[in-house]
């Protein structure tokens, strides 16, 4: 999911507390910039505004630290990914069942696939 340098760097700003630097948007693992990339296809799209966003983001977050997130962002890629899962839903991009059933199928996938191994969904991790 290619994304242009400079379209990175106004999602970063216009959204408060994404992680960047210099040249833009900072990821401490490859699924963070997965996430950030659909979030910012999605926008793209006219899915979402960025404040919309913004205020879905901070609603998690929020509702995270009730939780007992201590919130030393190690965890805001998490936030981002829950919130993503949200607003599609929400706006009828997809559903919670089908979001739940993927989640079960990468879970099984995970299960079966040696450490250091790539994961790939199988028709069966869907069973």
């Amino acid at each position: 999911m290619p994304t242009d340098v400079q379209t990175a760097m106004r999602a970063a700003i216009a959204v408060p507390g994404v992680p960047r630097d210099s040249d833009g948007p900072v990821f401490r693992e490859p699924w963070e910039a997965q996430a950030f990339a659909m979030a910012l296809a999605l926008h793209e799209r006219g899915v979402f505004t960025w404040p919309e966003w913004a205020a879905a983001l901070a609603t998690e977050i929020k509702r995270a630290q009730v939780a007992g997130d201590p919130d030393t962002g190690e965890t805001y890629y998490a936030h981002w990914l829950n919130t993503l899962e949200k607003l599609v839903a929400e706006k009828g991009v997809t559903t919670q069942e089908t979001l739940h059933r993927y989640r079960n199928a990468w879970d099984r996938a995970c299960d079966r696939t040696p450490h250091g191994q790539p994961i790939e969904l199988r028709a069966e991790d869907f069973g």
